[in-house]
């Protein structure tokens, strides 16, 4: 798939984002795949169990609910995929320690409904929309399977981006576009500065 069409699929992501993955890290990513696609893994789990959890917390909150639920499922057949996709090449799943990205970000979210509630829904909008922006950055640097893999969840990861924003923007008392500019900055620092450690959604390698 080319540039222009990837793009497409990604709709207003870069826009939202603000920045793009760094050269640097998508060259780190083609030197470390079993180390990729272990955090990958990890990533589609995470995303199933942070949904799950909030399905558990507002229980009030009839959309969320049906939103989440349809998330945790897609992304727990993201994560089989990745399992399958993993022992086709020989790599061993095992825990990697987490990376600086999602912790920085959660210490962004304030305490107190529904301002939690709010900065939740948009650090996971800025989550999906990271994965996503980062599947089309390497797609045309994969072999054919990877490739076609990565290319194949752009949608889902999309979708997943637009209602998590989507929620923040129905719950909110307030507009939202202080909190998300406030996480869209400290998610950019992330992004662009150096990292010790390789993951799916780390900095520029230091």
């Amino acid at each position: 798939m080319d540039s222009t069409a990837l793009n497409d699929m990604l709709g207003d992501i870069p826009e939202f984002l603000g920045n793009r993955t760094p050269m640097a890290w998508i060259e780190k990513a083609l030197n470390e795949q079993d180390i990729l696609l272990i955090d990958h893994a990890q990533c589609e789990k995470k995303a199933a169990s942070t949904a799950l959890s909030m399905m558990y917390k507002y229980v009030d909150r009839r959309e969320l609910l049906a939103k989440m639920s349809k998330l945790a499922r897609e992304e727990l057949v993201h994560f089989d995929q990745v399992l399958k996709l993993m022992d086709a090449r020989g790599l061993t799943y095992r825990h990697l320690s987490a990376g600086r990205y999602a912790g920085a970000l959660h210490e962004l979210v304030r305490g107190g409904e529904p301002q939690r509630l709010i900065d939740r829904l948009i650090l996971g909008a800025f989550v999906e929309a990271r994965s996503c922006e980062r599947f089309a950055a390497l797609v045309p640097h994969l072999d054919e399977e990877l490739a076609r893999f990565y290319q194949s969840l752009l949608k889902s990861e999309a979708r997943h981006y637009k209602d998590y924003l989507g929620l923040a923007r129905q719950y909110a008392e307030e507009p939202i576009e202080p909190r998300v500019q406030a996480f869209r900055e400290k998610e950019a620092e992330l992004i662009e500065t150096p990292d010790d450690i390789f993951r799916f959604h780390s900095g520029v390698p230091a």
